[in-house]
């Protein structure tokens, strides 16, 4: 049983650190997404922040960085929520960003 020249380039070469975290963070809201609206962490995923901004707190929340992920992989527009629960499908969107070459 051969290799195929992707696994054999997962196997040899090191995955490129971006494209992991990005697919932990794709894992991760997934997860939170089928887990349903009245969890805390789905309402830290999903809300917005009242009140002024701090010097120290970033401008985008976490679904802006899911948003900016989708469109990476052109699923942009889709409600990802919706998206996410569809484990097979939102599965190939999490592998398709593994694939993308980051600099």
């Amino acid at each position: 049983m051969g290799l195929h020249s992707a696994e054999f380039n997962d196997l040899c070469c090191p995955p490129n650190i971006v494209r992991r975290i990005k697919s932990k963070i794709m894992n991760w809201a997934g997860h939170v997404a089928r887990m349903g609206k009245r969890t805390g962490v789905y309402r830290v995923l999903v809300g917005k922040p009242e009140g002024k901004r701090t010097l120290w707190r970033p401008e985008r929340g976490w679904q802006d960085y899911i948003e900016m992920n989708l469109q990476e992989v052109r699923s942009e527009g889709m409600d990802w929520i919706d998206l996410a629960q569809d484990r097979d499908r939102w599965r190939a969107l999490e592998n398709a960003g593994k694939k993308l070459w980051v600099p």
